[in-house]
């Protein structure tokens, strides 16, 4: 049975690349593509998809939220988060938050073909480091010294947005929440972190997302 695919990224070259990798590379697949999350949405009204392949950072989009807004429209798609952040960090958030599984922007095209048919298949695909991840996780072990990890996925994405600039009323348009909770989450980045300051923030991520 042919298996719908939608390619979810705002860089043309990169859906492309990977419809016509998919193409290639499967059998009885179609593969659609959207630039942006407004028109994934579209695309979700008219067309019953098996996998989204999704990038995370999408200007239009809503990070993780984006996860349970497709859900609540197909409830039985898969979604493979497509990303340039850095595996150690976000793979295991997203997939805690529904993803069947995280896939770096940097991947070779084997590991591409693999991930998907891993997510058609089986349900998930996570690699062999992040797969570790969750093992030391579930058994209470936590041997990172990157104080990242230490935040929750909303936090972090806070995080991100004070180290581009945003200001405490700009983040809470952005991702729709009020501003006393984007407060209660920047104090918490900083104790968590052990920092005192947005240049302190930004010197974190460039050792530990670099």
């Amino acid at each position: 049975m042919e298996k719908n695919i939608l390619i979810v990224d705002d860089h043309f070259i990169v859906r492309s690349g990977i419809s016509l990798l998919l193409e290639n590379e499967l059998d009885e697949v179609q593969v659609f593509e959207a630039s942006d999350f407004p028109e994934a949405l579209l695309e979700f009204g008219n067309i019953c998809f098996d996998l989204v392949i999704l990038d995370i950072n999408l200007p239009s989009g809503k990070k993780c939220d984006m996860i349970d807004v497709l859900r609540e429209l197909q409830k039985d798609v898969k979604i493979l988060i497509f990303s340039a952040h850095e595996e150690d960090i976000y793979a295991f958030r997203y997939v805690q938050a529904g993803a069947n599984g995280y896939l770096n922007k940097l991947s070779d095209s084997d590991t591409i073909v693999k991930a998907v048919k891993a997510v058609l298949e089986a349900g998930k695909y996570i690699s062999i480091d992040i797969l570790e991840k969750f093992i030391r996780f579930s058994q209470g072990k936590r041997e990172s010294s990157n104080p990242l990890e230490e935040l929750t996925h909303r936090e972090l994405e806070i995080a991100e947005l004070l180290v581009k600039g945003f200001g405490n009323l700009e983040i809470a348009n952005e991702l729709d929440i009020k501003m006393s909770t984007v407060s209660t989450h920047k104090l918490n980045v900083f104790k968590k972190t052990h920092i005192t300051n947005i240049i302190e923030l930004s010197e974190l991520f460039k050792k530990f997302t670099n």
